[in-house]
């Protein structure tokens, strides 16, 4: 009889009609696949039932999590070569539920069957979300945003490094330092905002504080940072107030559609609108739009998926939705813009920094495995897994522009007039 691996690499050719770019390492020691290709390390026969009982994304997603599955060698280029089979095969004609009605890729399913031996679906990772409730209610996105950001400032701090800022830099060049370039992504916004002395801003989704502490400390604005994560609040606090800030930044644990106390004079919303949903980001916009004075500023800095040719058949990511960002959404960029619009804005200016982003992800990536087997011990192996896969996997989305990272700065026309309060060349933040 064949051994496991050469089992498993005809079977799964057979099953998806092409050959597998990787080769395969089986629980019984045997390889199989491209000599020189990456190794795909299959530790066990759990790991086939969990793709059995759920074919595609989420199958594998839970075998990597729960450790069945494992990848040796270059991750990033693994990936890539995987994604052909995984992400890249949804839009294509050749579904699996068409494959199957050829003979020999049920013989093929047949024999994945036999292989994975007979037993029940294996229970899902323990770091896998359980459904509950409506969408984007308060009580949901405070669980949403408790899931992500609750992990540990510990883990986080490993991952992210001294800013503690949690969404994509921006780079002078590739071989920058990662807190050098989110100084400059804060100090970006800022310019772009317009901040001087005196001013107040509002920061939605204001993280651990570093956008709040830049804002004050450097063009000494009063700061209001919101948040849903006790975690988050209780770090940028005693940040602050090691930063001798006290006086000027004020931290909550808020619900945006729960803030009374505008007008402010701009407000920061970075990485905070993916978390709001589609149905609700027109409130969100005229949330904000309510909560500017005349001719105060918004500057959204915002992941945007691709545009489909047909809206209707979007749908979440299963991974990303079940692991990372529970309830997450992403937009078009002129759905964003639109809805904007629609809320009483005008939009002034829109800066794609998409390879900014891929950058910023291979840092945070090589942060973490640097301090591996720490981050295993504050997170758990399978959260740190979780965020391994994630972050490398969104890397090279980012790269090859399945998504991007856009800010928009937008501002709250003061009058029927028109007068924007913006300056006639207003990129004088370059």
């Amino acid at each position: 009889m064949a051994d496991a691996a050469s089992r498993l690499k005809g079977l799964l050719e057979q099953v998806l009609g092409v050959p597998l770019p990787v080769r395969i390492r089986a629980w019984d020691g045997s390889q199989a696949g491209p000599p020189t290709a990456p190794l795909l390390v299959v530790r066990n026969r759990r790991a086939l039932r969990r793709l059995l009982w759920k074919p595609g994304e989420l199958g594998l997603a839970r075998a990597w999590v729960a450790g069945d599955l494992d990848i040796e060698g270059d991750l990033y280029t693994t990936l890539d070569l995987l994604s052909g089979l995984i992400w890249e095969r949804e839009d294509d004609a050749r579904t699996l539920a068409q494959a199957l009605r050829e003979p020999e890729v049920r013989a093929a399913v047949r024999g994945l069957v036999r292989l994975a031996g007979p037993a029940l679906p294996p229970a899902p990772p323990r770091e896998e979300v359980r459904r509950r409730g409506h969408l984007h209610t308060r009580r949901t996105d405070r669980r949403a945003i408790s899931h992500h950001y609750d992990v540990g400032n510990d883990f986080y701090e490993i991952v992210l490094g001294p800013s503690m800022v949690y969404s994509c830099a921006y780079w002078e060049s590739p071989d920058g330092s990662l807190e050098d370039a989110q100084r400059d992504k804060l100090e970006l916004v800022c310019r772009k905002l317009g901040l001087r002395s005196g001013q107040r801003l509002l920061d939605v989704g204001c993280g651990w504080g570093s956008m709040a502490v830049h804002a004050a400390r450097e063009h000494g604005v009063s700061v209001v940072g919101i948040t849903l994560s006790q975690e988050q609040a209780a770090y940028a606090r005693k940040r602050i107030a090691g930063e001798g800030l006290t006086d000027r930044i004020e931290i909550r644990v808020q619900d945006y559609r729960d803030v009374r106390d505008g007008p402010y004079d701009a407000i920061s919303s970075i990485g905070m609108a993916e978390h709001v949903g589609a149905e609700r980001y027109l409130a969100y916009a005229e949330t904000l739009h309510d909560l500017l004075r005349p001719g105060g500023r918004l500057l959204n800095h915002q992941i945007a998926r691709r545009p489909q040719r047909d809206e209707s058949v979007y749908h979440l990511d299963e991974f990303i939705d079940s692991y990372v960002f529970p309830d997450g959404e992403l937009a078009p960029l002129g759905t964003t813009v639109t809805q904007l619009e629609r809320a009483g804005f005008e939009v002034r200016d829109v800066e794609s920094i998409r390879e900014h982003y891929a950058l910023t992800l291979r840092q945070w990536v090589t942060n973490l495995e640097a301090d591996w087997p720490r981050a295993m011990r504050l997170a758990g192996p399978g959260r740190a897994r979780v965020w391994r896969l994630y972050m490398a996997a969104s890397a090279l989305a980012f790269e090859h522009n399945r998504i991007g990272v856009n800010q928009v700065l937008a501002v709250r026309t003061p009058d029927d007039s028109g007068a924007s309060g913006m300056p006639l060349r207003a990129r004088t933040w370059n």
